[in-house]
This record gives structure tokens, sequence and C-alpha cells, in this order.
């Protein structure tokens, strides 16, 4: 189904049934998932929060109190107190799991990173040496065609040097690529068997 721009307001409309419905969503129910989310991220914040701006049980609890009227109040303060040092714990424990998935993150990324490039640096080197090698072959099989061409140029006469000389370049040739052409694909080969 093809929607362009000009249709986007269109694609908003009364389903007959008297909902309003968005690409086929109901509005009401994204509506209801959307604010359930917001509240509870909201919640989470705000637990964050408390936990960063908690005052450090231990230091209230070595000042102590000093007198019974004052126990009352020392004990509603040892509640929030109590409900403080579960929150800074919580909160340590939350910073600590993001240290350690941040690790693990890092961890799994190096080890996608060696499974998806690893394969690929192996096959990629090993097809540019095949291609080096049929690139070799293609100049040995010029250079060879060219000398069998000059066979009849193989002993040197007075008036053969120049054509008897191409005819050794080429032989030359030959033989030099074609030395290339074939370890490119023997060094292919063995990398292909290192797997």
């Amino acid at each position: 189904m093809a929607r362009g721009v000009a249709g986007f307001g269109a694609e908003c409309f009364a389903d007959g049934g008297g909902t309003a419905t968005l690409w086929g969503m109901d509005s009401v129910r994204f509506g209801r998932v959307l604010g359930i989310g917001t509240r509870l991220a909201a919640k989470t914040v705000a637990a964050a929060v408390d936990a960063a701006t908690a005052s450090n049980p231990s230091a209230a609890k070595s000042a102590g109190t000093t007198s019974n009227q004052d126990g009352r109040a020392a004990s509603g303060e040892r509640k929030v107190e109590a409900s403080g040092g579960r929150l800074s714990q919580q909160a340590a424990r939350t910073a600590a799991q993001v240290v350690q998935t941040g690790r693990g993150v890092k961890r799994g990324g190096k080890r996608f990173g060696e499974a998806v490039w690893g394969p690929f640096v192996k096959l990629s080197g090993q097809l540019w040496l095949e291609l080096t090698g049929v690139f070799f072959g293609i100049f040995a099989v010029f250079a060879g065609s060219t000398a069998w061409k000059m066979r009849g140029d193989l002993h040197e006469t007075a008036t053969n040097h120049d054509p008897h000389m191409h005819l050794l370049l080429s032989v030359v040739m030959a033989v030099v690529f074609g030395y290339f052409c074939v370890s490119s694909f023997v060094k292919a080969n063995r990398r292909g068997k290192r797997s």
C-alpha cells in the first residue's frame, strides 16, 4: 500500500466503528500504552534522583541521638534513612549494572566485528589472490602467444636481431607472469584450506 505525503492526513480517519485509527492502529490503545510507558519512565527517573540526592546513612548513624524526646523523631529519621539507604544501594547496584552492561556491549561488539569481518577479510584476501592470478595469467597468455608468433626468429642472425630480442623478451614475460599466476592460485588455495 503506497502512501504519499499528501495522503498523510487522510490516513487518520474514523474507520466506521467510531474509533480513530492511525495506519490501522487504534489511537486509544496507542495513547494508553504511551501513557503507561511515560509514567514508568518518570517513576524510574524519580527513584534515581532520590537515590542520588539521599544522604549518607552511615554518617547519620555515627551522630546518634541524645534525648528520649528525640527518640520518636529519630525512629522516623531512621525509617527515612533506611529507605534512603535502600535507594542508595539500589542506585549503586544500578550503576554497577550499567558499567557491566557497557563492558558487555563493548565485548559483544568486538566479537560481532570478529564474527562478521573475520570471514569477510579471509574471503576477500583469497578473492584478491585469485583475481591477481587471473590478470597475471592473461599477461602470460598474451606474452606466450607473441612468443609463439615469433618462434621463427629463435636463431639470431644479422638481419633479425630486433625480432630475436622481442622473442626472448616475450618468453621471459610469459615465464615470469606464468609463475606469478600459478603462485597466486597456490596461495589462494592454501588460504582457503586454513579455515
